[in-house]
């Protein structure tokens, strides 16, 4: 498995990634209703790849990639916002977002970041739990009329 940074080229299987994760890998604790609304299409447009990439080039994205296919990314917004955190669903609870999280966390501290947040799904909070993070409070988000819940989280670094 090789771990490295975020390549425009990535885009679009990071796009098809996220989708994969929230359709598939999210369905124990996400009802079909949730999951259509935080992913809503069956496929991502070529537009909307275009924009999942450029989001993802302008954070500090880290990228694992094993005989060419990306497996998961994480990415970091500059004011310590962890924006993004997913893995396919075969590699869901098998270390490879906690590879991830270390060379952002690291990329923080580098960076002289004294604080992260992120907003955490049900899978993402005991993530971040076993890090130090707290749970500031769940919250319930709206995409696409649906309501879904999620946790504001922080950690001091």
């Amino acid at each position: 498995m090789e771990l490295r940074r975020f390549r425009l080229t990535d885009g679009t299987a990071c796009g098809d990634l996220f989708h994969r994760a929230v359709r598939e890998g999210a369905a124990s604790r996400y009802t079909l209703e949730q999951r259509t609304a935080w992913a809503p299409h069956d496929a991502p447009s070529p537009e909307q790849r275009a924009r999942f990439a450029a989001r993802l080039d302008l954070q500090i994205t880290w990228v694992a990639e094993e005989a060419g296919t990306v497996e998961g990314f994480l990415s970091l917004r500059a004011d310590g916002y962890l924006d993004l955190a997913y893995v396919t669903p075969e590699r869901m609870g098998r270390g490879l977002a906690g590879q991830l999280y270390e060379k952002i966390e690291a990329e923080a501290r580098a960076l002289g970041l004294s604080h992260l947040t992120s907003e955490a799904s049900h899978f993402a909070r005991p993530f971040f739990a076993r890090r130090g993070w707290q749970v500031d409070a769940p919250q319930q988000i709206e995409r696409q009329g649906v309501l879904i819940e999620n946790f504001r989280m922080s950690k001091a670094l």
